[in-house]
């Protein structure tokens, strides 16, 4: 692919390792037959409770629902213990039953480990998207960032 970074030790330092792989911060597995599925990436991950959620599982048990069009998970924040938590935002398909946040987090807990679990539930009207479809999720965790910034964000305890 490339040999390193022109008079940048410190980035060819992180970047590659001892044996010269790359690290790309990519999270993936092989399978059986020796396909590489990519699932997530490593910045991305919400640290909940000192475990790392994975956006992409969610967004995964989400885009399941009926009534769920299209989602996208960041990193929220919990006001009353200051931690990172799980959020989702959604867009609700038209014409399917209508839904609250807590049928959300309820159908999302009933699918994944109990830590994983949608902690809040943002309704919007579209997930935005580059020109090739790609989510967007820097959009939306600037978005909730300046939410935290300006006080907008929730108490979670209740959830």
């Amino acid at each position: 692919m490339m040999r390193g970074y022109l008079n940048d030790p410190e980035a060819n330092r992180t970047t590659f390792t001892a044996d010269g792989f790359i690290r790309t911060g990519d999270i993936g597995y092989i399978d059986q037959d020796g396909y590489v599925f990519i699932v997530d990436r490593l910045k991305e991950l919400i640290k909940y409770k000192g475990h790392q959620v994975a956006p992409a599982e969610l967004e995964d048990v989400l885009n399941h629902h009926p009534s769920v069009a299209d989602s996208c998970c960041v990193r929220g924040f919990d006001a009353a213990t200051g931690e990172e938590i799980p959020k989702a935002f959604v867009v609700l398909d038209e014409g399917e039953t209508p839904l609250n946040e807590e049928d959300l987090v309820t159908f999302v807990a009933s699918k994944v480990a109990g830590y994983k679990r949608v902690r809040e539930v943002e309704f919007i009207s579209e997930i935005p998207k580059n020109l090739s479809g790609k989510v967007l999720r820097r959009e939306l965790q600037q978005l909730q960032d300046k939410n935290v910034r300006e006080g907008k964000q929730k108490l979670q305890s209740r959830l």
